[in-house]
């Protein structure tokens, strides 16, 4: 639309149909369009033309398209704006629609439909006459105070606005350019207004009035602006500079007055989240990477990914605890008080935590020491790490490392990927909000290893004392101070824990359990736990020592105590369902006897109520109660023992010995078994060993022939060569479990030995060694272990290596009592105490030979 020159619109114009906003004259608008009558009007109209005249077309406000052909129109609203089409854009998805650029040039009035299909089009009349625009001078005197008024509104606002901005400068010198009867629409569609003071503004036909209605929508805003100022005082450039970018949105028209102030709400919390920074105890050099980013993210369009990612970086950045700490109770009395009640034996690591706290006494910035739990499942590594926080009075997070096959779960994920986030470590720390909290990496021995890299490297630089102060996650990318924090690693074995990994970490083995520990567990922590979990009271359910060792012997075989747990649930279950059933016969008859009489009456109610009326434990009391757990309760809940004494059974034949095995789920007692038949000196090997059990097979074979003579041991013909014309089997029961390590050589020689001369090993005996070619017996590891598993079968005789005596400080003394224990330094005297008697060895006679 420009001065000085007549513009008529066609008489006749298509309707296009839109209820998104509201097209002003002299403004930009762009809408979609996916109802049959508008894309038809598109598809014949605007695509097919190819005059000046085709691009013109009637812009319909507050009115909706139907969406099918077949149904009628609505009433169409009397005002309308002639628009021209500027551009059009096409798209398939989701759904086929077009996009239509365009921009308003005058109202007309509808004065007549002329038909409805395929798109609307109607007879119009052109409201604004666009030659009254040549004469300005005229214009003004007839509106006068008005026309001035308004101008001055509007220049007060843009100069509001930082004049910087291109789309401002331009903003103002329309308004000197322009006619001032063109003004009102165009200011109406930059400022903040909603469709229906916009439909308002299109309605007025008369200039005088529209200056009337716009003038209020000036001064509201400039108030809005003014209040803006105030609020932002400090930062006067920034909010024109965000303020300034609406009217370019306003000038592109993009109706959405619930999204401006989202964006005045975003811009607020930006400035909030750059008050938190600043006043946060971050790292100088943290609080430059922050400071940086909160620049660039003031300057970018929330429309941007980056936006996002970018706030999200620095809300994280502020909520962790860069220099927050809790304090630590330091009282060495009542921790180790705290230590003794939550967790029974485990004396190492008690002494542990205790001289961590009397260091942390003497030495305040005392770094965090790096443990490492090993032991058998079920006997309490990570309960003992709540614990330990819980007596340090620190904040505790857990993090399962059991599967992990990623190096970014534990350095985390660069910035520059999608969905990137930090790693477990720095996740943890935020969590917990503090930077000294007790962190537990469960299941260190079980991490994996992928193409996405090795997390146990990762590790090292985490749980490296002389690293860890400025430990770089990759997502954070500045140091972050992990020195403070007392890291505790648990384990079943450290065969799989890297050597690098495992030499930063301080190793403290945690055996499993005696027989009499368990019970003492039992009876302190998970038979109360039990009543408690099932809503019984020790009025209701007794379980004797006895039966809980007949539980512990009889149907669990572990180191720790998940089984045990186990099974007293399923006890109190069982006892359960007889206090429900023993309530319910007991209501019954109270309900059938109310009106036999008073004594009757009085005869109930002491049955059921035996001891006090105000105790609602005794209420639900049936008369049988307590009930005693003997063993044939036992029998009747549990079933038939799981495991019995058959050591003696299967000693009653020779070729049979007992050996001791290390698991990493404890100590187990292993049988070896030999036989031998006519064959042509073959040795086989069964039981899923592994190349080191089965070299040891081979060394007592050829130390057994060696020796044959001495030992005066033959094979089925009688020959001192145990391998002619005889085959020979060794076989490991429990066959699907894989068997691997020197410790059986000992248990192999004796069971050969057994079969070779024919007599029984001792029934109670059971050994472990490694053996060389030459007869001697080597020390092993896993003592403990392994003695507490013979002592669990029964076993009373343990034979072990000699340099392995030192080992046996560690058992508990009534363990050591109970056990008889035989050093034995070579081959002559494991021989010797396994069988009743001793082994008896031929005297060797000098022999003197000729040299005729």
């Amino acid at each position: 639309m420009a001065a000085g020159s007549a513009i008529q619109i066609p008489s006749r114009l298509p309707l296009l149909l839109t209820h998104e906003g509201v097209l002003l004259p002299g403004s930009t608008m762009r809408t979609s369009v996916d109802s049959p009558r508008n894309m038809q009007l598109v598809r014949s109209r605007l695509l097919k033309g190819t005059s000046l005249r085709s691009t013109i077309i009637g812009v319909i406000p507050n009115t909706s398209d139907p969406t099918s052909d077949c149904d009628e129109l609505p009433s169409l609203h009397r005002i309308g704006t002639a628009a021209l089409a500027v551009q059009v854009v096409g798209s398939n998805w989701p759904k086929p629609h077009y996009t239509l650029l365009v921009t308003g040039l005058c109202r007309f009035q509808i004065l007549q439909l002329l038909k409805e299909k395929p798109y609307p089009v109607a007879e119009v009349e052109q409201l604004d006459r666009l030659e009254q625009f040549t004469n300005q001078l005229k214009s003004e005197e007839e509106l006068g105070e008005l026309s001035e008024q308004f101008y001055k509104y509007a220049v007060q606002l843009v100069e509001m606005l930082d004049m910087s901005v291109p789309a401002v400068a331009k903003l103002r010198r329309l308004l000197d350019n322009l006619p001032r009867e063109a003004l009102p629409d165009i200011l109406t569609s930059i400022i903040r207004t909603s469709n229906q003071e916009k439909l308002q503004i299109l309605d007025a036909v008369r200039l005088e009035e529209r200056f009337k209605m716009t003038i209020p929508l000036l001064v509201r805003q400039i108030e809005g602006l003014k209040l803006l100022q105030k609020t932002r005082k400090p930062k006067q450039d920034d909010d024109k500079r965000v303020v300034a970018i609406r009217p370019n949105r306003r000038i592109n028209h993009i109706p959405s007055t619930t999204e401006d102030e989202e964006e005045e709400e975003d811009h607020d919390d930006v400035v909030m989240l750059e008050k938190k920074i600043r006043t946060s105890s971050m790292s100088e050099q943290a609080l430059k990477v922050c400071l940086k980013e909160i620049k660039r993210l003031k300057k970018m369009p929330q429309s941007m990914p980056e936006y996002a990612l970018t706030r999200n970086y620095l809300e994280l950045m502020v909520e962790l605890p860069w220099n927050k700490s809790t304090k630590d109770r330091l009282e060495i009395r009542a921790a180790r008080i705290l230590l003794d009640n939550d967790h029974y034996a485990m004396e190492k690591l008690k002494k542990r935590v205790l001289e961590y706290l009397a260091v942390r006494q003497l030495k305040n910035n005392l770094k965090g020491p790096i443990l490492c739990f090993v032991g058998p499942p079920g006997v309490g590594k990570t309960s003992v790490g709540r614990s330990i926080a819980k007596t340090l009075g620190r904040e505790f997070h857990r993090i399962a490392l059991g599967g992990v096959c990623d190096q970014s779960d534990i350095r985390g994920h660069r910035r520059t990927y999608v969905g990137s986030m930090p790693g477990r470590i720095i996740n943890g720390l935020k969590t917990v909000g503090v930077n000294n909290p007790v962190f537990l990496l469960d299941e260190v021995d079980k991490l994996g290893k992928s193409l996405q890299g090795d997390p146990a490297a990762a590790l090292l630089e985490v749980l490296d004392p002389e690293q860890n102060h400025s430990f770089t996650d990759h997502y954070l990318n500045v140091a972050f101070d992990l020195s403070q924090v007392l890291f505790i690693a648990t384990a079943n074995t450290t065969a799989t824990i890297p050597p690098a990994l495992l030499d930063r970490m301080e190793i403290i083995q945690v055996p499993g359990y005696t027989q009499e520990e368990k019970i003492e567990i039992a009876h302190r922590h998970l038979i109360p736990k039990q009543l408690e979990q099932h809503g019984l009271t020790p009025q209701q359910i007794q379980i004797p020592q006895v039966t809980t060792l007949d539980i512990i012997t009889r149907y669990t075989r572990e180191a720790g105590v998940r089984s045990l747990d186990r099974k007293l649930g399923a006890i109190c279950r069982a006892v359960a369902v007889k206090v429900a059933e023993g309530q319910h016969k007991e209501t019954k008859p109270d309900r059938a006897e109310v009106g036999e009489g008073e004594d009757c009456k009085e005869h109930v109610t002491e049955d059921a109520k035996p001891e006090s009326i105000s105790d609602t434990a005794d209420l639900a009391l049936p008369p049988e109660m307590p009930i005693l757990i003997d063993f044939h309760a036992l029998k009747d809940i549990l079933g038939p023992p799981m495991y019995e004494m058959e050591v003696s059974e299967r000693l009653s034949q020779p070729g049979v010995a007992i050996g001791l095995a290390w698991t990493p789920l404890g100590g187990e007692i292993m049988f070896v078994e030999a036989s031998r038949m006519d064959g042509e000196g073959q040795l086989t090997l069964t039981g899923q060993l592994g190349d080191v059990m089965k070299e040891s097979a081979h060394l007592a074979i050829s130390w057994l022939r060696s020796n044959a003579k001495r030992y005066q041991l033959t094979n089925a013909s009688g020959s001192f060569d145990l391998l002619d014309n005889t085959d020979i089997h060794l076989h490991f029961p429990a066959g699907a479990v894989t068997k691997d390590g020197p410790s059986a050589g000992v248990t192999i020689v004796t069971c050969l030995a057994s079969l070779f001369s024919g007599r029984l090993v001792c029934s109670d005996v059971a050994m472990t060694g490694e053996i060389t070619l030459r007869g001697l017996v080597l020390p092993v590891g896993g003592i403990k272990d392994k003695v507490l598993a013979a002592h669990r079968a029964g076993l009373k005789r343990i034979i072990i290596p000699q340099r392995n005596e030192k080992d046996l400080e560690e058992i508990a003394v009534n363990v050591r009592q109970d056990l008889t224990f035989v050093m034995a330094s070579c081959l002559d005297e494991v021989l010797n105490a396994a069988f009743d008697g001793g082994f008896a060895v031929k005297p060797r006679v000098e022999r003197l030979n000729s040299k005729l």
